[in-house]
């Protein structure tokens, strides 16, 4: 398993672990680029998770994706390794 996806595990764990509702989409010609790893909602509340591992960081389209969801309501965050 690759870094990136030991962080994708975890977070469906904890996403599976609190009844959460939650979908992957996939960046193929039917999503658009940059949109966040994991969709999420959990108590009337929007939520986007983009994971990274091994200190790498989003890149400016999935940056554009998560500021996007704070601006319409929602929470977006980037977890790691390390949050």
């Amino acid at each position: 398993m690759t870094p990136e996806g030991k962080v994708k595990a975890k977070v469906k764990k904890v996403l599976t672990g609190i009844g959460a509702y939650y979908a992957m989409p996939q960046g193929t010609g039917f999503f658009s680029s940059g949109v966040p790893d994991f969709i999420i909602c959990k108590g009337g509340l929007f939520y986007a998770i983009e994971c990274k591992a091994n200190g790498n960081n989003p890149t400016a389209l999935q940056l554009k994706h998560l500021d996007d969801i704070r601006k319409a309501g929602g929470i977006g965050l980037v977890v790691d390794e390390t949050n």
